[in-house]
């Protein structure tokens, strides 16, 4: 029996093989063929099973955001049964007698500089589409696992850590728990573990060894201990802890329904943080108000090029229409810092996290953001909508970002496309700038909403992603705490309500001061909101 500590970030008890995340390599190997024919039946074989998946993922699309969504695959499959790219590729086994992944990359390469080249800026898109087509078949050439997960069963999925774009991808049915060498409780990794609900264990560091792959493990994610090759007394201790928790969330579970009122009579409202339209189910079982965060970058992380303005508004209005009249506020686009995408093409930056990200990014590229305003504006007729601006630090930042709602409002009704007059508009408050200057932002915005992850790392200029510093990031430091109440107060002044949707949202210790100062509401991962709400109805 092997015990490996880490840092528990998602309480829990998982039981399985650990399993190794496998990650894509862009590495090509290249090398004269002999057997042509072979080496052409081996891009076909490839090709065939590329067109296959963009088939599964077109139904997926269409089944969660409609036939819109789905066109994007269906052109990639189009466009891997190319007959022009197919013969190119064809020409270089055949007559080059290049190595089949050459001769796509090669291929890629060729044909993505041809549509670059183009006047028309439709065709210049496909640029990207020919090489995210190409990667596609090369990944299966190479034995790249889509979604990074090869495995027949659900696994305890370990890794070094992983991307934001990493973990959008990963086929969550057959995850048990997380853990990894590096990360903090801040990290992408830990919060989509408490979205799902299920253990994560970070920063075990060079005690994860590859030989472990295989072996049957248990994940402690109260305790950040993972047992590898158990003995029988420490299973079965283990397991009844695991059956503890599952008794203790059956009765959690008899308080769905019930109004979130103190003793002495106040009221809150609880909401979720999602990350993309299949979480909505999550919030409806477990019991959640509305949506107070919905993270919009999950539309640009999944996507080789830049989402257009239809696949948007398919993903809002689908979590408008299935949230049936509920609050739903989504956050414009926030790229940057932790979070980069390859197609933005955005420069090395020093220091990231303080860089060019979020509202700013959108600021400076206003047709982006334009976009994804339209897109926002046309959904909101389905149901009720808040748009929220995430890293705010300026009166004028602010006003910029409605400047460019209103324009886009003016153009929908021109054009008549209807949208609802009724969209709240709010800021994130992440920054200690914001949260000083609360009270002018106020007389700005119709709501606040406290982005306690960012707030913490700024405040007390702690890097969230830097596991080394973790022990200096007291999430109940006194000057965090003077910032959530001042930003509270500066909101009631002016008449507007003020949430949080940060990790601390869902911290039950904290919960009577939120309460005591008249926090309106709370945003949370879904699988915490019974918890919250036990802990409201006791107070």
């Amino acid at each position: 029996m092997i015990t490996i500590q880490g840092k528990g970030v998602s309480a829990g008890v998982g039981v399985g093989p650990l399993y190794y995340y496998r990650r894509a390599t862009t590495e090509i190997k290249r090398y004269t063929v002999e057997d042509t024919g072979a080496e052409w039946h081996r891009f076909k074989g490839a090709q065939t099973g590329a067109v296959e998946q963009l088939g599964q993922l077109a139904e997926q699309a269409r089944a969660e955001a409609g036939d819109e969504a789905a066109m994007l695959f269906e052109t990639h499959q189009m466009m891997a049964e190319d007959l022009d790219y197919e013969e190119a590729i064809e020409d270089r086994i055949t007559n080059q007698k290049m190595n089949a992944e050459a001769a796509v990359a090669d291929t890629a390469e060729q044909f993505a500089e041809m549509f670059a080249a183009m006047d028309d800026s439709y065709m210049q898109a496909r640029a990207a589409d020919v090489k995210d087509v190409s990667q596609r078949i090369l990944s299966i050439l190479c034995g790249v696992v889509q979604g990074g997960i090869a495995s027949d069963v659900p696994v305890l999925l370990a890794a070094d850590d992983l991307a934001p774009s990493e973990t959008i991808q990963l086929d969550k049915t057959k995850i048990l728990g997380f853990i990894t060498a590096g990360g903090s409780g801040s990290s992408h990794t830990a919060i989509l573990a408490r979205t799902m609900g299920i253990p994560a264990i970070v920063g075990v560091g060079d005690a994860l060894k590859p030989e472990y792959e295989g072996r049957q493990a248990i994940a402690d994610g109260s305790t950040g201990a993972l047992v590898v090759d158990p003995d029988d007394d420490t299973r079965a201790r283990l397991l009844k802890k695991r059956e503890e928790q599952q008794r203790l969330q059956r009765l959690l579970e008899t308080l769905k329904g019930q109004t979130n009122v103190t003793k002495d009579g106040k009221t809150i409202r609880i909401y979720c943080n999602i990350g993309s339209p299949e979480d909505v189910h999550a919030v409806q079982v477990n019991d959640g108000g509305g949506i107070g965060l919905f993270r919009s970058e999950f539309l640009y992380l999944n996507s080789s090029t830049f989402p257009t303005e239809d696949e948007q508004y398919a993903a809002y209005k689908q979590v408008l229409s299935d949230m049936d009249g509920k609050e739903v506020i989504i956050r414009t686009l926030d790229i940057g810092a932790d979070k980069q995408i390859g197609y933005f093409d955005l420069p090395k930056e020093d220091n990231p996290a303080m860089g060019m990200r979020a509202l700013r990014l959108c600021l400076t590229r206003p047709e982006i953001f334009r976009t994804q305003l339209r897109a926002l504006f046309r959904a909101s007729a389905y149901g009720k909508l808040g748009i929220m601006f995430p890293m705010v630090t300026s009166v004028w930042e602010v006003r910029e970002a409605k400047k460019l709602c209103e324009e886009v409002k003016r153009d929908l009704k021109h054009e008549g496309i209807p949208y609802s007059e009724d969209v709240q508009i709010g800021i994130m408050i992440e920054t200690p700038a914001a949260a000083v200057n609360s009270d002018r932002l106020a007389k700005e915005v119709d709501f606040f909403s406290i982005g306690t992850n960012d707030l913490t790392q700024y405040t007390l200029a702690v890097d969230r992603q830097n596991a080394q510093v973790e022990s200096f990031c007291d999430r109940h430091h006194e000057a965090l705490l003077r910032l959530i109440r001042t930003t509270v107060e500066n909101a009631h002044r002016a008449g507007i309500w003020a949430g949080i949707c940060g990790e601390l949202a869902a911290d039950t210790t904290l919960t009577d001061f939120f309460m005591e100062i008249g926090v309106d509401e709370l945003s949370m991962t879904p699988g915490a909101i019974l918890e919250t709400k036990a802990k409201i109805l006791d107070r």
